[in-house]
């Protein structure tokens, strides 16, 4: 007896978290080392393209974002976004051992708390309406209240990088990661709707003619380089093992929303499963807090210009931390 689909769709969802959470740490450690040769990515460098790890990263991330992608063709959004959870668990773990970001105790709580949170979700998800074409799937995305979600997107996305971006990136992580979680909830959708029409496709219905079909590949594409672009920066800058909870958190809230809005994954559900899948998102919610609370604070890094140095190989000193001697030249004081 086959697998059904559903089934087809937590393996691969499962296997592209293994591969998501990995990338997480070869994509840091990566970042790590062309920061220390060049400038740094959060900045506005790129040296880290000259890294190896860095692009054992994206390899690895590519290969979990076409498990994930297929995962998609096989199971509701609501059922496969949910389990990317794992990925919090793996990349939390390998940056214990590899990065030396200590996950404590209460953290340890903390994923628990998401995969638990996830899993009701996963319980309580609703069955698929599968649309029959790709045309079908344009209907949807085209209905008003979708095109409100994708206006107020991206509306929301050119607020964050022409505004909060400059001023608060380096600091606020929901800066960058509130980047990626809005054209992330676009890209799945998109993803979706292209992973319909290869099904139909394969299925003897062919959709490759359909303008609808390369509408949606070319929103795709735009959003997942968005997505890396700034994915990038927050790895850079902030945790990894805070940003791959917070991310998770955001990225699935938006994308469950998108979902529910564009493929009406409620309709016809009952109000105690939606309650369920609400105390679902609450429970992660509140693993991924207890995370940001117990988590080992890393150093921030230092501005461009500044000098700064390692006492013993762990303690940061600044020149206004020590009494220094300074020197100056002899024709700041003569004049001539």
């Amino acid at each position: 007896m086959g697998l059904s689909d559903n089934l087809k769709g937590v393996i691969l969802a499962v296997a592209s978290s293994a591969f998501i959470g990995s990338s997480f740490i070869l994509k840091k450690k990566g970042l790590k080392r062309g920061g220390a040769s060049g400038i740094r990515a959060g900045v506005g460098g790129y040296t880290y393209l000259l890294e190896p790890l860095w692009w054992a990263g994206m390899i690895t991330m590519i290969m979990g974002e076409i498990a994930n992608f297929v995962a998609y063709i096989y199971a509701p959004a609501v059922l496969v976004t949910p389990l990317g959870a794992l990925s919090i668990i793996v990349s939390a773990c390998l940056a214990h051992f590899l990065l030396n970001e200590r996950i404590q105790k209460m953290g340890i709580v903390g994923c628990v708390s998401c995969i638990v949170g996830s899993v009701v979700i996963v319980i309580h998800a609703p069955q698929e309406h599968t649309p029959s074409s790709v045309q079908d799937i344009w209907t949807l995305a085209t209905q008003p209240a979708f095109l409100v979600y994708v206006v107020a997107t991206l509306s929301a996305v050119l607020a964050l990088v022409l505004h909060f971006e400059p001023h608060y990136g380096q600091t606020n992580i929901l800066v960058y990661l509130g980047i990626c979680s809005l054209m992330g909830s676009l890209t799945v959708v998109s993803i979706k709707a292209i992973g319909i029409a290869i099904k139909l496709t394969l299925d003897g219905m062919s959709q490759i003619a359909y303008p609808q079909t390369w509408f949606f590949l070319t929103v795709a594409v735009i959003c997942v380089i968005t997505q890396l672009i700034y994915l990038n920066k927050a790895l850079d800058t902030f945790n990894a093992t805070l940003v791959s909870p917070v991310y998770y958190v955001m990225f699935t809230t938006l994308t469950i929303i998108a979902s529910v809005i564009m493929f009406k994954d409620w309709s016809g559900q009952n109000a105690g499963s939606i309650a369920s899948e609400i105390c679902g998102f609450i429970t992660v919610l509140s693993g991924t807090i207890i995370l940001h609370v117990t988590r080992e604070q890393e150093p921030p890094p230092p501005p461009v210009g500044t000098v700064t140095w390692f006492i013993n190989g762990d303690s940061l000193k600044s020149p206004e931390e020590e009494h220094l001697i300074t020197h100056h030249r002899l024709d700041e004081y003569y004049e001539p």
